[in-house]
C-alpha cells in the first residue's frame, strides 16, 4: 500500500538475475525493474510493453519495499546490480529504493535519455545517458540532458547512442562532442517489421548483424578510437523475448 508522500513505483516487470546486454555493462548479472510511463514515444521503441498508455492496465503501483522485497527475492539476498529502465525510469520516485539497495551491497545502475531530471541521480553506481537520434522522431533538450549530467556528479556515467543510419552517426559524433569527457557506447538499432507470420520474439538477427558490420566500418573510416561499438546481446541471444 502506498501514502500520498510516496506515490509508489509503476513497475512494468521485474525479472533476472539475468545478464545486462548492452552498454558498459554488457554480460554482467544483473536484477531489471522495468517501469511503465515513458515521456517519450521513439518510432522504433523495443519495449513498447513499458511505453505505450493501452498497456498501462499492466502497469502495478508498487511501494519501495514491495519492490526491494522482490528484487531480493530474485537474487536470493546477495547483492547485485540492479538496472532501473523502462520506459523512462527517471519518473519514477527510486531515492529510497536505492538507498535501501545500497545499505545491503546492491549497486544500481539507471538509463535515460536525459530529459527529466531527479536529485537522486548523484546516488547511482552508473548512469547511461542515451539521448535519441533522429531516427526516433524525437528532439533533444539538451538543457535537460546537461541538467541530468550536472545532477549525476561524482558518478560513473556514460553515453549510449543508438545508430540506425548516416542521419543517427551524425547526431551520435555530434553528442560525443558535446560531451567528451564521457565514454561513448555506440549500438546498431534493432528495429525491423516482422513478418505477419513472426511471434513476439522474432528479430532480424541478419539485419542487425549487417548493421553492426556497417557501423564498425563507419568509426574505423573516421579514426573514431575513443567509441565502442556493442550490439545487443540479449536480442542476439533472446529476440524480443520479455523478461530475459
Amino acid at each position: 500500500m502506498t501514502c500520498a508522500s510516496h506515490p509508489g513505483i509503476r513497475v512494468s516487470e521485474i525479472f533476472g538475475p539475468t545478464i545486462q546486454g548492452e552498454g558498459v555493462l554488457i554480460g554482467l548479472p544483473t536484477v531489471f525493474v522495468r517501469t511503465g510511463g515513458c515521456d517519450y514515444r521513439c518510432s522504433w521503441c523495443d519495449s513498447l510493453h513499458a511505453v505505450d498508455n493501452r498497456f498501462r492496465h499492466n502497469w502495478l503501483t508498487r511501494s519501495t519495499d514491495e519492490v526491494w522485497q522482490k528484487v531480493r527475492e530474485l537474487s536470493g539476498g546477495k547483492p547485485v546490480m540492479v538496472s532501473l529502465s523502462g520506459g523512462n525510469p527517471a519518473i519514477q520516485p527510486f531515492g529510497e529504493l536505492i538507498g535501501r539497495g545500497h545499505a545491503e551491497g546492491y549497486r544500481f545502475a539507471l538509463e535515460t535519455q536525459g530529459s527529466v531530471v531527479r536529485d537522486w541521480f548523484g546516488n547511482l553506481d552508473v548512469l547511461v545517458l542515451s539521448p535519441k537520434p533522429p531516427s526516433s522522431d524525437m528532439t533533444t533538450d539538451w538543457a535537460a540532458f546537461e541538467a541530468c549530467l550536472e545532477a549525476a556528479h561524482g558518478v560513473q556515467v556514460v553515453l549510449k547512442l543508438v545508430v540506425f543510419d548516416d542521419w543517427d552517426y551524425a547526431y551520435a559524433k555530434d553528442a560525443a562532442a558535446r560531451y567528451p569527457q564521457l565514454p561513448v557506447y555506440l549500438q546498431p538499432g534493432n528495429h525491423t517489421p516482422p513478418p505477419a507470420d513472426a511471434d513476439d520474439a522474432w528479430i532480424d538477427i541478419d539485419g542487425i548483424m549487417k548493421r553492426m558490420e556497417w557501423l564498425v566500418d563507419k568509426v574505423i573510416k573516421d579514426r573514431w578510437f575513443e567509441a565502442r561499438v556493442l550490439p545487443q546481446l540479449h536480442v542476439l541471444l533472446w529476440g524480443n523475448k520479455r523478461g530475459v
